[in-house]
């Protein structure tokens, strides 16, 4: 008697893979590797997180501390949104620092919103448990939330790239120092 194949169990995608597009900033201004991820909703809600490659999420380093003061006048965590029209959200540009990532090792890396528009919400829940950040960088981990304004939400991803795009970058980050060592 003849066995049947075992049907290959149907492969779910996550929640961020279905309900999210994946859009990358590499060498995020100008340092190598650091690499930011944003995941657009349809709604166009943009959830600010980071790349696998970046340095954060390799070579097992420790994070020490998370912080969302940028300034001495600018808290990341003073950020207050009320009504319909999100008022007193704080605008970010492109390169508006969001937080800084202290290392044990005394790196220290400042995270940029990447995207145009108004700061929903800062994830206070890696500051108690920095760790989650390099666990669960895309879902419990994320570093904030922005609202690009209508108009512009189309035109957000023109200078970031896909992830296809991406991946080819990383390919050939690892190939230069493949043939360099």
């Amino acid at each position: 008697m003849a066995t049947e194949p075992e049907a290959a169990e149907p492969v779910v995608p996550s929640l961020v893979d279905r309900y999210f597009t994946r859009w990358y900033k590499a060498d995020v201004k100008g340092k190598p590797c650091e690499d930011h991820c944003i995941l657009q909703h349809s709604n166009r809600i943009c959830v600010i997180t980071l790349a696998g490659s970046h340095p954060v999420l390799q070579s097992g380093k420790t994070i020490k501390s998370i912080s969302y003061q940028i300034s001495t006048n600018c808290s990341r965590l003073q950020n207050k949104v009320s009504g319909k029209f999100k008022r007193g959200a704080q605008f970010l540009t492109e390169l508006a620092p969001l937080c800084k990532i202290y290392c044990s090792d005394g790196e220290e890396y400042t995270i940029s919103s990447c995207v145009r528009g108004r700061l929903m919400e800062v994830n206070e829940n890696i500051l108690h448990k920095p760790s989650i950040l390099q666990e669960k960088p895309s879902t419990e981990g994320y570093i904030a939330v922005v609202l690009p304004k209508f108009e512009e939400s189309k035109s957000i991803t023109e200078g970031l790239l896909t992830q296809k795009q991406y991946e080819e970058i990383v390919v050939k980050r690892i190939n230069a120092t493949t043939t360099t060592s």
